[in-house]
């Protein structure tokens, strides 16, 4: 499955400035709305992390080479990392910080983003972003935004899949302007299944 993504996702046309995203391939992002709380305290304490981009583009262009890095990068701290929950790690129910070897589900992401920013992706297309598994429980990914739609990467599955192709209900994310602000995501999947 993993192969057949890469290949459907790197033989698409790719122009960053001529994205339609309002293709289905993209996550439609609503208004803004409340910062997850976890994530309002990890923007106190890393407020370099959390600020406005003044160089916020639309989406990444998705590369041969970019495709590599996220594929290495999300295998490198899947494996490098060890899912623990806050409560056990920190005693707290909520802590979204940078894992030292452990972590739960919103750290993991926090160290892709992370990495990925030092590989040189605009922080703009890395958005944290909140789901419901379809246990109910709440969950954090990943969410790369690039010309050929929005990937997720994620601590529970290793394949990088478009945000369409996951089980999850999307919530919301980091504004691509603004990495302190969170915009409602519109998971209209079961309405674009209808009206085709």
């Amino acid at each position: 499955m993993v192969f057949g993504m890469a290949v459907f996702i790197l033989a698409m046309p790719a122009r960053a400035d001529q994205v339609d995203f309002t293709n289905p391939a993209f996550a439609p992002a609503g208004g803004v709305t409340s910062i997850p709380v976890g994530a309002s305290e990890f923007c106190k304490a890393h407020r370099s992390d959390c600020k406005a981009n003044p160089n916020a583009v639309a989406a990444a262009a998705l590369s041969d080479k970019r495709w590599n890095e996220l594929v290495d990068t999300n295998n490198l701290i899947n494996a490098a990392i060890i899912p623990v929950t806050d409560q056990d790690l920190y005693k707290v129910s909520e802590l979204w910080t940078y894992p030292e070897g452990y972590g739960d589900c919103e750290d993991f992401a926090l160290a892709k983003r992370k990495a990925l920013i030092g590989l040189g992706w605009n922080p703009s297309t890395l958005l944290m972003t909140v789901v419901r598994q379809p246990n109910g429980e709440g969950h954090a990914v990943l969410m790369v935004r690039t010309d050929r739609g929005d990937l997720v990467l994620d601590n529970q599955d290793g394949r990088i899949l478009l945000w369409s192709q996951t089980p999850y209900t999307y919530l919301k994310r980091q504004a691509q302007a603004d990495a302190g602000q969170w915009v409602d995501l519109v998971d209209n999947r079961a309405t674009f299944v209808a009206t085709k």
